[in-house]
């Protein structure tokens, strides 16, 4: 069975790729790939193995021997679902490799926009510690979790996880229903968001989900509530968000993801860092322990068995 990985870098150079090459008779290893590389490169292959690299209608049809896509990764959005399932091709994902590296990068999310971290983080590297009549800062109002209400979008694995860790600082965790589904007793996240002191968002982008948190939803928030994205980009309306936070009707704003990764033409999200808000980004890194990376090696050659 000959295979071909087209984007091995985007799991590092320090993961061990023996379980994949010991259920395979042929193992290409590309680092990086190009969309419209793809074709030639998986071309003969019978199993493409893959991160990001887009593998779209037309790719699927200049590689007749293509038997399997295994992706290295819970979405499949990259892949032409329908195409694949026209042709026969099988598709594989690996799910709950990084469950608790997610749910701990949205727990430490959490926790800094509750100590308004990256407000008092600003304060000190300015020298105005130095230069407080007292022993301390004050100037940012934090939020003790203990008591106060996480809304998590998304019962899974992840969104089941970061529940627990939340019960273990005394918060009340509840589930929304999840969005676009038409049978789901559960309230909706509009109907959940009043209430809510956070939110933590932990379900797949679809048509349903975009622009989940979008002005609108922000509109019935307390001022105070926390909003954590470590799902996907695109699922916040980050200009609403944004403007949101600038304007004091949100208390802050955490994101793992943005709808264009990498963001090589910025984002506004990133040239807002500069300013004296409560917001962190983080290079879409919830996932990238070492523990969760081998994993998804581990899970993919269990798809190939």
């Amino acid at each position: 069975m000959h295979a071909v990985i087209l984007d091995a870098a985007s799991l590092g150079d320090d993961i061990d790729l023996t379980p994949i090459r010991e259920r395979v008779s042929r193992l290409d290893v590309h680092d990086f790939t190009a969309r419209d590389e793809a074709a030639s490169r998986l071309a003969g292959a019978e199993v493409a193995i893959v991160n990001k690299v887009v593998i779209d209608a037309d790719t699927l049809a200049a590689l007749p021997d293509l038997k399997r896509i295994c992706v290295l990764a819970t979405g499949t959005n990259n892949i032409a679902m329908d195409e694949a399932e026209r042709r026969g091709i099988r598709v594989s994902n690996v799910a709950a490799y990084g469950t608790a590296s997610v749910a701990q990068h949205t727990l430490m999310q959490l926790l800094g926009l509750a100590a308004q971290l990256p407000c008092y983080q600003r304060d000190v590297a300015e020298g105005r510690w130095g230069e407080s009549p007292f022993f301390c800062l004050m100037d940012h109002t934090t939020l003790q979790l203990e008591g106060k209400r996480l809304v998590i979008v998304g019962q899974g694995e992840l969104g089941t996880r970061v529940a627990q860790l939340a019960d273990a600082f005394g918060m009340e965790a509840v589930f929304s229903a999840r969005p676009g589904a038409l049978h789901d007793e559960r309230p909706s996240l509009a109907e959940l968001a009043p209430s809510a002191d956070a939110i933590s968002l932990h379900c797949p982008l679809t048509e349903a989900s975009h622009h989940l948190v979008d002005a609108a939803l922000l509109a019935r928030l307390k001022s105070s509530a926390l909003l954590v994205n470590c799902a996907r980009g695109g699922m916040i309306d980050e200009l609403a968000a944004l403007e949101a936070l600038r304007a004091g009707r949100l208390g802050g704003l955490a994101v793992d993801v943005l709808p264009e990764e990498p963001p090589r033409q910025g984002h506004p999200l990133i040239d807002a860092l500069g300013e004296p808000l409560n917001l962190i980004v983080t290079p879409h890194s919830a996932w990238i322990s070492l523990e969760a990376r081998q994993r998804i090696v581990d899970l993919t050659a269990t798809n190939l068995i």
